[in-house]
């Protein structure tokens, strides 16, 4: 069974920006594409654990603001020539609001 949570407005996220959801075991990175999707990743960055969710988000990927690192905010792996991946979480819009799945986010509990 999916228990899903309510984080936010879509609205709460500018286009083509991220927020933060902290939980106990780290950091979230909440994305929304300009095309309104939404997507969450792990907010660290696979080189150098830069935060994501400062990056420049770009179609479907976000750029690290340390080391420019590209990474699929579907899949959460690295693009081009650098290799690595980061978590990424179920996350859906529903009447306006950001639900993340928290079946993936038991061991992160909110803090």
């Amino acid at each position: 069974m999916t228990d899903w949570i309510d984080i936010a407005a879509l609205d709460d996220i500018p286009q083509r920006g991220a927020r933060v959801v902290k939980t106990r075991a780290g950091c979230v990175a909440v994305f929304r594409t300009a095309a309104d999707e939404v997507f969450a990743l792990e907010n660290s960055c696979p080189h150098k654990k830069g935060p994501l969710a400062e990056g420049i988000v770009h179609g479907s990927a976000v750029t690290c603001p340390l080391h420019n690192w590209v990474i699929s905010l579907k899949t959460g792996l690295v693009q081009g020539n650098d290799e690595g991946q980061v978590a990424t979480y179920p996350a859906r819009v529903e009447g306006g609001r950001i639900l993340l799945d928290t079946t993936f986010l038991q061991a992160r509990s909110a803090a």
